[in-house]
């Protein structure tokens, strides 16, 4: 009996590994156009704030924002970092910046109706959303002033865990403030792009976001069965473990 679930664990275990494989290359591919509400998908609402100065704490440090514009933006998210990901040393260590929860990239109008975002492709690092195509017909589609990537500030727990649930490929709507903001502990001071027609260093949104909602996720049958077999390559790989030293101690008895 031993073995026989020693062998059952292991190729429940072969094919979870083959189900994750499969559904991560699948899970975060972007939608055609006709999937998402194009009416929508403008360029952003910037208008003057009467919004004051204020502070906030993130963990155990006090944050001064100081209020540009009101904001709302539409878009679809082409690319995202969190500020606490392993592979990045530079809000929370260097920076003491706790506040920046996460940058996500999105595209709007022109960059989906023409294609673009399906053509190019984009990846976030600890700052910048990096864009990249391979043909001079792609390059010619990008309208450079409908793609922004927006550092998200927020220390509300519902927001977070609404923003942390955004992936590649879904619709999404905030609003908030556009905002410069420091940390007066140790100097760290971060400005906001007011203009879409920026580039380079300081051309991200700095947004303190008020109402986050992702309207429509997409890919959601590949994500659960990446899940899925996320959950089952786990709960196989310990049942696997645990028969591969109780079978052998089992055969030996007579």
């Amino acid at each position: 009996m031993a073995s026989l679930l020693e062998s059952l664990f292991k190729w429940l275990l072969i094919l979870s590994l083959a189900a994750m494989a499969l559904a991560y290359h699948k899970k975060d591919r972007l939608p055609g156009p006709d999937y998402y509400d194009l009416a929508l998908l403008k360029d952003p609402v910037q208008q003057e704030t009467r919004a004051k100065p204020f502070i906030v704490q993130a963990d155990d440090y006090i944050y001064q924002i100081t209020p540009r514009y009101e904001y709302e933006l539409n878009g679809v998210v082409v690319s995202y970092h969190d500020a606490d990901a392993i592979d990045d040393v530079a809000h929370h260590k260097r920076w003491m910046d706790f506040l920046n929860l996460r940058d996500i990239c999105v595209v709007w109008d022109q960059n989906i109706t023409s294609q673009f975002y399906k053509k190019a492709h984009f990846h976030n690092d600890t700052w910048t959303c990096w864009t990249q195509w391979e043909d001079r017909q792609t390059g010619e589609l990008f309208n450079g002033t409908q793609l922004s990537n927006n550092h998200i500030l927020s220390t509300d727990p519902y927001l977070n865990k609404q923003i942390l649930s955004a992936e590649v490929g879904d619709q999404i709507r905030l609003s908030g403030i556009l905002a410069n903001y420091k940390n007066p502990s140790n100097g760290f001071y971060r400005k906001t792009s007011t203009i879409r027609t920026d580039t380079g260093n300081g051309a991200c949104e700095t947004i303190y976001v008020t109402d986050f909602e992702v309207i429509k996720k997409a890919n959601s049958g590949w994500r659960n069965i990446y899940q899925g077999a996320k959950w089952f390559a786990i709960t196989s790989l310990v049942g696997f473990f645990i028969m591969l030293f109780i079978a052998p101690v089992r055969r030996g008895i007579k």
